[in-house]
Formats: C-alpha cells, sequence, structure tokens
C-alpha cells in the first residue's frame, strides 16, 4: 500500500474513532445527567401533594432531595449539549435540520427547566415547610415538569431517527 493511503487510512480511522468516542461520551452524558433530571421532575408534584396530605418532616426531605437532584444534574447535564456540539461537527451534520431542531427544542426544555420548574419547585418547597396541611396546586410544575420531560422525549427520538439524514440511522 502506497504511503499516501496508508495516511489516508490512518486519517479515516482516527477520525471514526474520535467520532464513536465523541458519541458514546454524550449519549452516556445525556442518560446519566439528563435522565435524573427528567424523573425527579415527574416525581416532584406526587411528593409535594403527598407531603401536604400527611404532614412529616420525611417527606419536606423527599421533595428537597428530589429538587436537589433536579438542581444538580441540571448543572451537570450542560456538558450533553457541548459534547453533542462536538459530536456534530465531528460528523460533519451541524447544519442538518434534525440536528437544527434538536439544538432549538434543547434549548427550550432548559429554559423550561430554568425559568419554570426549579422556581416552582423551589416555591412548593417553602409552601410544604411553612404550611404542612395546606391546599397547595402543583399543576403549574406538573405540567412544565411534563412539557420538559416531552422536549426531550422529542429530542431523543430525532437523534435517533435523524429525519432527513444521509448518513443512515
Amino acid at each position: 500500500m502506497a504511503p499516501v493511503a496508508l495516511e489516508a487510512t490512518a486519517r479515516h480511522l482516527t477520525s471514526a474513532f474520535v467520532t464513536t468516542f465523541l458519541l458514546s461520551v454524550h449519549v452516556l452524558a445525556a442518560i446519566i445527567a439528563v435522565g435524573p433530571v427528567t424523573v425527579a421532575a415527574s416525581m416532584f408534584a406526587p411528593a409535594v401533594r403527598s407531603a401536604l396530605r400527611e404532614p412529616d418532616p420525611r417527606a419536606v426531605g423527599v421533595v428537597s432531595t428530589l429538587h436537589r437532584i433536579c438542581n444538580v444534574y441540571a448543572a451537570i447535564g450542560i456538558v450533553v449539549p457541548i459534547l453533542g456540539l462536538a459530536t456534530a461537527m465531528s460528523m460533519g451534520v451541524v447544519g442538518d435540520p434534525w440536528l437544527v431542531a434538536s439544538i432549538v427544542l434543547t434549548g427550550i426544555a432548559a429554559l423550561v427547566l430554568a425559568m419554570a420548574v426549579l422556581p416552582s419547585q423551589q416555591q412548593l418547597i417553602e409552601q410544604v415547610r411553612t404550611s404542612p396541611g395546606s391546599a397547595v396546586s402543583t399543576t403549574r410544575v406538573a405540567v412544565t415538569s411534563g412539557l420538559f420531560s416531552l422536549l426531550w422525549t422529542v429530542v431523543t427520538v430525532l437523534m435517533i431517527a435523524r429525519p432527513g439524514s444521509t448518513t443512515g440511522v
């Protein structure tokens, strides 16, 4: 094999390895960081209702822990779109419509989490601590948490199906 062909093969193998590595780390980061936020956010409203129905210090602890999980993993989750962008650049798909849609939906999901879910959770924690046994609406946090989950579901489907992609599934 000619030296030029060997060099091209080595570059291709290195590029394929880097892409595979980045994609693997991106998917793992999404599972590890976004998964817990999604689950904890969906458990939060029922936990608040339970804590208000039957005042108990442990119930307040559960609600606080769910909120902490959302906060901590939301911060860790910042790495997911960064790794995703690096992966997209490595794959050469940065301008593909499925990726652009995913980026937009990821931004919306981040805003929903930061501007609606987390503040609503914080307000409800204070109400659980100060007004045990009271009737408090959890509708806002339940709806925004559901929207957050739906957005991530759509992003996940777009990432897997990659509609219109020429690189295959």
